[in-house]
């Protein structure tokens, strides 16, 4: 039925059920309007009682088949053709309207969903659909007569929710009652004689369906007609008269035309039911109040009310002739009521001077007709009646006591037992009507004529005193306001109870502890294990009550006591008979008596002497009972009862009964006659008095509980006035009542044990325990409870021993009946409570008391763990419900415990109890203490169908409750596990819950062994659990997933548990899809649905997908049928669905959206996991439109967080604020989880096209052109960027509170009210982070002294929670803002217009910033999440070099607030590197200022850019931060050289960042300050010594090197170095802070002196040796610092040499290069760097005359000769030199093989043509910079600067070094042969390339390099060009004026050695043999005698002719102009070398 309008109908979403649930108060989030909403197109259906579903027509069957039907609430329904042939079916079977029945099925596949198993054949399918729904059509028929139910109820009550609904439709839907009840008493009898239809005769199961069906309506309407009659119709003469007759003809109900189908147990309770109802709807009528009422009954010819029955003679006679017309006892109370209406009659009758005719014949009537009289005689016949009514053979009050104690209208415990059909159980009005029954009772005959009188008091205890206090509380309330004032009839049971008192004590006792309101003790069979949270109005009632029975017994009027006649005759005397005349009066009649002597009297109360009593008995035996006229407490008469009960209990204890207590107080002669209990002759059961004494302290303890202020008056009343008679030894205070019940629960315990086996007194030690309990409420008198209890070991045991409970509550396993283990868990749990409650005052007041509870507390969970916990599930059970009551009771205490003490917190108090009991059931768990907890959870499921089918509701009740205790339990337990040092290793709970257990736990019954996760999982779907389960069990099923995930080394999954996981996730799926289900449910399964997706992929898979991808095991005909039809509904499609709302749930939910969207956000982060579900929605992009609208939603001011008042929401106490804060948090959570989930998208784009940069900005993904114009525009942004920075954290909140605590609460910290659950479970508002309910519980105490005080913490507090919850969204909100921006960088770096805007923002929003004036552990986390927003923002702006005035401005005040922010001593970033801030925020900033620095430096470069002030502002950023970050790496340094952190790593690389840009001289010229700073702060030595002791290659760490491809901090310490070194200062302190020594002393020092340090070490395949990496820089730095110091370094270059002589190995390891060798990139880097190195000093030291330079120079120089051979080599032939080349890192070899795929180089120069082979012209342009370094070296040792301009006289004739030959020789040093070969090959290049555009791309850029062009080529080769011929010419000159022309040996040459082919002519002898075997040449004369000179002189000016127009076009293509050298060196040679031809 898919085809729907986009309207939905309530009448199809919302059963009857769900209304009549709503209409009786369970309104779940429901409002009045919808319910209005809901109830209107209903009230035909509810008027039309007789056949709401109606009755099959034409014109609905038409309407149906049309397959449009309109419903009565405008809603059309569309009808498929497949589905009109099931409608009329299941109208036709069900003989109900068509149109009814379409909404009916659609209403039950709605809310029931399709049920199992119905085949899709359509044949079938109506017939199984129509057995599926008959339940439910069953079921709504019962309902739609209950919706009235509560209607009724709610239209009399004006505070009922809802009131003013029933007052608006009851009227529509009965417009008049009278009419109204008799339709439904014509229905209920023609119900009563409908025989079974002809469909379902012949089955015989259907039949009896039916039949029970037709019986539950009858109940139902006999309700409706009970609430008709109780306040809307009114009780008129004929209807009350056919309300009589009708409930005789059918006896009450049980008249049946279909009884043989009811024979059943649940229908024979139906009937039962039925019965009882008749019963009180007979009673009800009679308005017995009215008629008792003064004037209430009119006898008049015209009545003044025509409309109440006894205005209608008829009707009388009609009802009187009824009721005479059985005599059957269960009529009784119809019969005894009557009696009394007659009694009011006959009453007002008599006063009548004369009787109105119209009554004369009822009168009549009355009289039998055989016996003649008068009408008189009728009037007094009533009394007649009453005799036979009261009569003990007539039953009533047997029938009575019966329906009150095993009716379900009376008895919830029944009612749930037997799963009865009654819809409300107990209701106060069925109590309310036997009351007045009872009250009518005894106004018709004075009680102390009631034959029955115990009978009368049984009934009277249990309708006032055995149920729940709620059903009960009103009428006892009722009785002490109303009835005991009425007069003396209503209150004469109390006083003939009173008068009986104290010789007969119970009566009088229990009268009164049933109307205190308490309700029925747990001793009471009929007792529920209910845990109804009683209201305010309950509680207020019980207190009235109570107090009002407590007044009454603090002061009798009597005292009753039994005399023995010889006390009255005789000299001593005690008493004498009054005579008449004294003695009898109108108060007293009768005989009187008078004590002669003052008496002390039981109770500690003295009888003056001559007071007067009244005989009671009989006078005449040898006993009488007088009762004194004597003032007294019962109290204390209670008090002397247990007294002497303790007293008598010891002298059988002793030995032989022989025990006293001796007393040697003093003795006065004058003391008045003590009587004591068995002296005035107390009546005691033939088994002692220990009944009495239970009764006694069932009465303290109803009276005490939970009302402390009425406890502390009893108690002070108790210990008032004389002691008690039977405290004899009067040095000691008398025993309080503490002290007489612990004693008298010991002794009770004791004797349970002593015997052999005896049966133990359960229900002594039950009371004694219940007052214990009781008292420790009461806050004076709860220490002595304490005290008591530590006292005795029998009760908890001891250390060594387990104490006598143990074996007593042993022997309740053999009876099965639990009454003394249960009391004593209630007495545990009100132990914790008040520790709890009172921890504070006590820890601060008195710490030993303390002590005392701790140690009771362990000793009290040690046994209830070990006696009761491990063992429990193994005992027998008379009562299945026991067993969940015990259990729920342990995990309920170990669950206050966690709650409110957290092992997880530090300084919790009862830190000793909680870890004892995380240990016991976590970290060192047995199987024992785990079992009760997951055997329980895994057998609930079938235990409660097991239960359900049995009818055995109460239980059933139970086990919810045990349920909701363990789930709570085990949720709280895994969730602390987390936390706790132990969360990474699995326990031995979560393993239990991962195994399979026995016991089905299935809902629908599977196999024999479940999972616990499977059973869990049911849970969550069982509705029939109530509402709580549910939800627990979903978070049970969270913690667990997040538990199992922290865990190390656990493979369990929720998924590898589930039977079936596609069923489940269904399930849940449905669960979130539904719009009527619990929200809470909703949103705990939205939170595990994405905790699943973030940590269990396969779970994952299914949740995004729907399926699993698995074969199919069909076969192929059937998986291909089933296939494709059904869409699979998946979490995700739901999340996407529900979106399109996203405005509606925006302003009604916007919790429920933000969970939804946090599911969206976690798959979008696990994007790449689920592509190909979330590539559909991608490319759709409506998703994306919906997420920007989210994001560009304005939410508007946070709102206020100062709570000035309180509102009630769901039950539960919230501040005003909560729903405004609440709402505004939740709003925020969706606004960063769309902005998140947007940039998570572009984020998967960008990873997608990665690898090509250029492709992935041009496309632009869905998720970004979506939310483009918002960025783009300056209206949203300018709001957006402001919003997700505001912050609305106000720390002053958390100070004021805690010197709040300080100053009043100095035991109580905050950290002690922290909430434990996660923050995604947690709800956003006045309950966030700190629990008001533990708040409000451990301020309790100082409540009752400073009120206001308590309240104003609590205020404070709930503004706490409230603000965090801001501060935290608001937080969270940055950041994903943050990440937003960080994604959309490549789409929007570059325009203006945004970079405008941001800067603007930037501004802004760093001003903000640097004003912070908030300090506080959160405060660094806005803090942090600010600066990161702000560098988000300038990653968009980016560096720009066409920066407008505006742009400029904005940037400078950009720098302004940076340097505010560096400042700031509320968020001192210094404070940040140190680690003092929770959350370190210096990285940001440490980006937002190098950002400042470069584009300071851009600016500083353009003329004319910035302004004097701009300047001093940037001058003042950089002092400020060069400060901070010289501060920093201080501390960085010293922290490196303690440990290896990546952190410290970090920070490290960022300070140097920062450090090298603000000290770059272009910037910051004077560098004077900041190396001062350096100075003061030892910063340069400090990373000195950390480089010379620190790891500088990584190995000590190999997993973490090979992951980072770099050691930790060797590249940062180098580059800080390398930084200081290029500024000339700075170099110099860092020579003079030891450089060299930390260069030679390290841990590579050892290798580089042995020349080991290799490009690759094996550790680290394929990459660069860090070793190798670090020995380059070293180099580097080395070489700037000797550049630096230049000639003024003569100390510095003696040291250099030194090193240079330590690394010597290592460096002629490099120079020995040839080009047979292979060649690296980092072998290239490092022969650059020697190069550099010697270059370097060589500038420096040209004159210098130190013999070390001289000697390093001598070496190099040697080395870089035959060196600059083989670079000559390589450049001329760059196809070999490419066959050299070894790549090492993956990068290069990729780019050297897609280089080698192109074609060979012909000619040098072709090398560097553009883009041929890019990767081979960059190792070309690198070695022609190598020939040009190494040769500007050569110059600067030659003195060739000084050959040019000088004499010759003044040249170093002994560096003429190049032989003035052309050959070129690869063994050999180079020639002047080389140095032309050099510069022509040079010069060809710079022919090639001068022609060219200077920016023309040689190379493409990479990561690392820019772009190689024309220019920088050029440079290079022109540098190489010149220094070639610069250093020829001076060679050749210094060679012609040398003074002789001796060869030195190893510079001859042989003509057959000269080799001028490639490598392979040489191969054949190495380059060793050639040197050694080196013939003499013939004398360098000879040669130049061969012209030689002048050849090479004419070789070079050649050369120089040709380079001369070369280099000219090179300075345009350079753009700068250079002095033309080759002008300078033509001339030079034709003057000083030119000889002539």
């Amino acid at each position: 039925m898919a085809a729907d309008t986009s309207k939905r109908s309530n009448l199809v979403d919302v059963t009857y059920q769900s209304l009549h649930q709503n209409l009786s108060g369970h309104l779940e989030g429901t409002t009045l309007e919808q319910l209005s909403d809901i109830i209107k197109p209903r009230v035909d259906q509810l008027r039309n009682i007789a056949e709401p579903f109606g009755r099959p027509s034409d014109a609905s069957k038409k309407k149906v088949d049309s397959g449009s039907v309109t419903l009565p609430d405008g809603v059309v329904l569309r009808v498929e053709d497949a589905y009109k042939e099931v409608v009329f079916t299941i109208s036709k079977k069900l003989d109900i309207d068509e149109v009814r029945a379409l909404v009916l099925l659609r209403s039950f596949l709605y809310n029931e969903g399709l049920p199992e198993g119905v085949s899709s054949d359509s044949k079938t399918l109506a017939e199984e659909l129509v057995e599926a729904i008959t339940p439910f059509y069953y079921s709504e028929r019962l309902h739609v007569l209950r919706t009235l139910i509560p209607l009724f109820r709610a239209d009399q009550n004006a505070s009922d929710p809802v009131h003013e609904l029933a007052s608006e439709f009851l009227p529509q839907i009965i417009p008049d009652g009278g009419a109204f009840a008799e339709t439904v008493l014509a229905e209920y009898v023609r119900k009563t004689h409908a025989a079974v239809p002809e469909a379902a005769r012949n089955d015989t199961r259907q039949a009896a369906s039916w039949a029970k069906q037709n019986a539950k309506e009858q109940l139902v309407m006999l309700e409706v007609l009970f609430w008709t009659m109780w306040s809307y119709a009114t009780c008129n003469g004929p209807l009350v008269a056919k309300i009589y007759e009708t409930a005789y003809e059918t006896h009450l109900g049980s008249q049946q035309q279909n009884s043989t189908f009811l024979l059943d147990e649940e229908s024979v309770q139906i009937l039962q039911d039925c019965a009882a109802l008749w019963i009180l709807i007979s009673v009800e009528v009679l308005e017995l109040e009215r008629a008792a009422g003064p004037g209430g009954v009119e006898i008049s010819a015209n009545p003044v009310d025509s409309e109440i029955y006894w205005s209608s003679p008829d009707s009388l006679k009609r009802i009187h002739q009824a009721v005479i017309s059985q005599g059957n006892s269960n009529f009784a109370c119809t019969y005894i009521a009557w009696t009394f209406v007659l009694s009011r009659i006959s009453q007002t009758a008599l006063e009548l001077k004369e009787i109105p005719n119209s009554y004369k014949g009822f009168f009549d009537s009355l009289i039998p007709q055989d016996a003649g009289g008068y009408t008189k005689d009728g009037v007094r016949a009533f009394g007649l009646m009453a005799k036979i009514g009261l009569n003990p053979e007539a039953g009533l009050f047997r029938l009575m006591l019966t329906l009150l104690t095993t009716s379900p209208l009376f008895v919830t415990s029944v009612a749930w037992r037997t799963g009865s059909s009654v819809t409300d159980p107990n209701a106060v009005a069925y109590r309310s009507v036997l009351k007045g029954l009872l009250i009518a009772v005894v106004e018709l005959v004075p009680v102390e004529l009631i034959p029955d009188f115990d009978g009368l008091l049984e009934v009277w205890v249990a309708l006032f005193g055995r149920s729940e206090p709620q059903a009960v509380a009103g009428i006892c309330r009722q009785f002490w306001e109303a009835d005991w004032h009425e007069g003396i009839a209503r209150r004469a049971i109390v006083d003939v109870s009173r008068s009986r008192f104290p010789v007969q004590v119970k009566p009088i006792v229990r009268l009164l502890r049933a109307l205190s309101a308490t309700g029925f003790l747990e001793t009471d069979p009929l007792s529920t294990a209910d845990h109804v949270e009683p209201t305010a109005e309950l509680v207020e009632e019980r207190q009235l009550c109570t107090r009002a029975v407590f007044e009454y017994f603090v002061e009798l009027p009597t005292f009753t006591q039994v005399i023995h006649t010889s006390s009255c005759t005789g000299a001593h005397a005690l008493y004498e008979k009054l005579p008449d005349r004294y003695g009898s009066s109108s108060t007293t009649p009768g005989p009187s008596y008078m004590n002669l002597r003052p008496i002390r009297l039981p109770g500690g109360s003295i009888l003056p002497a001559k007071s007067v009593g009244q005989l009671l008995s009989s006078d005449g035996g040898d006993l009488i009972v007088v009762a004194w006229q004597h003032k007294h407490s019962g109290w204390k008469l209670l008090l002397e009862l247990l007294t002497d009960y303790v007293n008598r209990r010891r002298m059988q204890a002793g030995s032989g009964g022989s025990y006293r207590d001796v007393s040697f107080g003093n003795r006065s002669a004058n003391q008045p006659l003590a009587l004591k209990l068995e002296d005035i002759g107390v009546e005691m059961d033939q088994g002692g008095d220990e009944s009495v004494v239970i009764e006694a302290l069932d009465l303290i303890r109803s009276v005490v509980q939970d009302n402390a202020d009425l406890a502390q008056q009893l108690l002070i009343s108790l210990e008032s006035g004389d002691a008690v008679v039977s405290h004899t030894m009067t040095e000691v205070q008398p025993p309080d009542l503490v002290q007489l019940t612990t004693t008298i629960l010991e002794d009770a315990l004791t004797r349970s044990v002593g015997q052999h086996h005896p049966a133990p007194r359960t229900n002594l030690i039950t009371s004694a325990m219940s007052v214990l309990t009781a008292l420790l409420a009461v806050p004076n008198y709860s220490n002595r409870v304490w005290l008591y209890i530590r006292s005795t070991s029998s009760l908890f045991g001891s250390e060594r021993h387990i104490g006598i409970a143990s074996s007593v509550l042993a022997a309740e396993r053999l009876t099965g009946h639990y009454t003394m283990t249960l009391a004593l868990l209630h007495l545990v749990d009100a132990l914790f409570t008040e520790a709890s409650a009172t921890v504070i005052l006590v820890t601060q007041q008195n710490a030993k008391l303390q002590q005392i509870k701790e140690e009771v507390l362990m000793r009290a969970a040690r046994f209830v763990h070990s006696e009761i916990w491990v063992e429990h599930m193994g005992w027998k059970y008379a009562q299945l419900g026991d067993r969940f009551e015990i259990g729920r009771r342990v995990s309920q205490f170990y669950l206050e415990v966690f709650k409110h003490s957290s092992p997880a917190l530090k300084e919790a108090p009862f830190g000793k109890l909680s870890h004892a009991i995380a240990d016991a059931l976590l970290f060192k768990a047995t199987t024992s203490t785990v079992n009760p907890l997951v055997a329980s959870l895994v057998t609930g499921g079938s235990v409660m169908n097991m239960l359900y089918a049995s009818r055995r509701y109460g239980d059933a009740r139970r086990l919810v409750y045990l349920l909701e205790s363990h789930l709570a339990l085990t949720r709280v337990l895994l969730t602390y596990k987390q936390k706790s040092p132990g969360s990474s290793k699995i326990c031995l709970l979560e393993q239990a819950l991962c195994s399979r257990v026995g016991g089905s736990a299935s809902f629908e019954g599977s196999s024999s062994r479940a999972d616990p996760v499977d059973a869990l999982a049911a849970y969550v779907r069982e509705r029939s659990m109530g509402e709580v389960v549910p939800v627990t069990a979903m978070q049970v099923l969270f913690a667990l997933c997040s538990s199992l995930s922290s865990s190390e080394g656990s493979a369990s999954t929720i998924i590898g548990h589930l039977s079936d996981p596609e069923a489940t996730v269904s399930m849940m799926v449905r669960i979130v899809q539904h719009p009527y289900d619990d929200a809470l449910l909703r949103n705990a399964v939205w939170n595990f649905i994405t905790l699943a997706v973030d940590k269990e992929p396969a779970l994952a898979r299914l949740f995004v997908t729907g399926r699993f991808r698995i074969p199919s095991v069909k076969g192929k005909e059937k998986a291909e049928d089933s296939g494709g039809s059904s869409k699979t509904v998946s979490a995700l499609s739901v999340a996407c669905d529900m979106l399109e709302q996203w405005k509606e749930l925006w302003e009604l939910n916007p919790k429920l959206l933000a969970s939804l969207l946090r599911f969206l956000d976690v798959t979008w982060q696990h994007g790449h996991e689920h592509k190909a579900s979330l590539d559909p929605i991608r490319d759709d992009g409506k998703l994306f439109e919906y997420l920007a609208g989210i994001v560009a939603e304005e939410l508007g001011p946070s709102p206020d967080c100062h709570t000035e008042g309180y509102i009630v929401t769901d039950g539960i106490l919230h501040s005003d604020h909560h729903e405004a804060v609440s709402t505004y948090s939740y709003r925020s959570a969706v606004k960063s989880h769309a902005a998140h989930i947007l940039a998570a998208d572009i984020r998967m784009h960008l990873q997608a096209q990665e690898g090509n940069a250029s492709e992935a900005s041009k496309k632009k993904p869905r998720s970004f052109t979506a939310i483009e114009a918002t960025l783009r525009s300056e209206d949203q942004i300018s709001e957006l960027i402001p919003e997700a920075a505001s912050s609305a954290y106000r720390p002053e909140l958390h100070d004021e509170f805690a010197d709040l605590l300080k100053r009043h609460y100095p035991t109580l910290s905050l950290e002690q009210l922290q909430a434990q659950e996660p923050i995604v479970e947690r709800e956003y508002g006045d309950d966030f982070a700190f629990s008001m309910s533990l708040a409000r519980l451990r301020l309790a105490p100082y409540a009752s002294d400073d009120e206001v005080q308590v309240e104003e913490a609590v205020r404070q507090l709930h503004g706490i929670n409230m603000n965090l919850s801001l501060a935290h969204v608001q937080t969270t909100l940055a950041e994903s803002w943050q990440f937003l921006l960080l994604q959309v960088v490549p789409y929007l770096r570059g325009d203006a217009a945004v970079r405008s805007q941001l800067l603007s923002l930037a501004d802004s929003l760093s001003a903000d910033i640097a004003s912070e004036q908030r300090s506080g552990e959160m405060m660094s986390n806005i803090h942090s999440a600010r600066l990161s927003l702000l560098l988000s923002l300038l990653e968009i702006a980016w560096f720009s070099t066409s920066d407008k005035k505006a742009e400029v401005d904005r940037f400078l005040a950009l720098v302004k607030n940076a340097r505010g922010i560096i400042i700031n001593t509320s968020q001192s970033p210094a404070k940040s590197v140190l680690g003092q801030v929770p959350v370190p925020f210096h990285r940001p900033l440490l980006q937002v200022l190098y950002f400042c620095a470069r584009q300071s430096r851009s600016l500083a470069r353009r003329p004319k850019t910035l302004t004097a002030e701009h300047r001093l502002a940037i001058a003042a950023l950089l002092d400020a931060a060069l400060v901070f970050v010289i501060d920093g790496l201080r501390v960085t340094f010293d922290r490196a050289r303690l440990q290896l952190d990546l952190d410290v790593d970090q920070d490290m690389e960022l300070l140097v960042a920062v450090f090298e840009q603000c000290t770059r001289p272009d910037l910051n010229p004077s560098p004077t300050l900041w190396l001062t700073r350096c100075q003061e702060t030892d910063v340069v030595r400090a990373s000195l010594q950390l480089f010379s002791n620190m790891d500088v290659v990584g190995l000590s760490d190999i997993a973490l090197l090979r992951a980072r491809k770099q050691p930790l901090y060797t590249p940062h310490v180098l580059t800080f170095h390398m930084a200081l070194a290029s500024i000339g200062p700075a170099a110099e302190r860092l020579a003079s802070e030891g450089l060299l020594v930390a260069y030679i002393e390290n841990a590579i020092s050892a290798a580089i002196r042995d020349g080991k340090i290799d490009v690759i070490i094996p550790e680290l395949p394929g990459e660069e040796s860090p070793a190798h990496r670090a020995y380059c820089s070293m180099l580097a730095i080395i070489a700037g610092v000797s550049a630096a110091l230049g000639r003024h370094g003569q100390f510095f270059e003696s040291e250099v040499c030194g090193l240079l002589q330590f690394y010597s190995e290592q460096i002629h390891r490099a120079m020995s290069w040839t080009i047979d060798d292979p060649l690296s990139l980092p072998l290239l880097e490092e022969i650059e760097q020697v190069v550099n190195l010697f270059s370097a000093i060589a500038q420096g030291t040209t004159s210098s005359t130190n013999e070390a330079v001289k000697r390093v120079m001598q070496f190099f120089t040697s080395d870089a000769l035959l060196l600059l051979q083989q670079l000559n080599y390589a450049l001329t032939h760059p196809n070999h030199l490419a066959s050299l080349f070894e790549p090492i890192t993956a990068e290069e070899r990729t780019k050297f093989e897609a280089d080698k795929g192109s074609a060979s180089v012909k000619t040098p120069s072709e090398a560097v043509d553009p883009m041929r082979r890019p990767f081979l012209a960059r190792l070309v342009h690198r070695l022609y910079r190598l020939s040009g370094t190494l040769l500007s070296a050569l110059i600067d040792i030659s003195g060739a600067e000084n050959v040019l301009l000088g004499e010759p006289e003044d040249w170093q004739v002994s560096q003429a070094l190049i032989v003035p030959h052309s050959k070129v020789v690869l063994g050999e040093p180079a020639s002047l042969g080389t140095l032309l070969e050099l510069g022509n090959c040079s010069l060809d290049i710079l022919r090639l390339l001068v022609d060219r555009p200077p920016t023309q791309a040689l190379t493409p850029a990479t990561s690392a390099e820019k772009a190689l062009d024309v220019r920088d080529t050029v440079a290079v080769t022109r540098r190489n060009l010149e220094a070639a011929l610069l250093y020829a010419v001076t060679q050749l000159a210094m060679w012609l004026s040398k003074p002789e022309f001796d060869t030195p040996a190893n510079e001859a040459d042989a003509d057959d050695m000269l080799v001028e082919g490639g490598p392979q002519s040489e191969s054949a002898v190495s380059l060793k043999e050639r040197r050694a075997a080196r013939k003499a040449s013939m004398s360098l004369a000879e040669r130049l005698r061969r012209g030689m000179t002048g050849e090479m002189a004419a070789d070079l000016q050649s050369l120089l002719g040709k380079a001369k127009p070369v280099i000219a076009k090179s300075a345009v293509v350079l753009g700068e102009k250079d002095v033309d050298l080759t002008q300078v060196l033509s001339h030079f040679v034709q003057e000083r070398i030119s000889v002539p031809a």
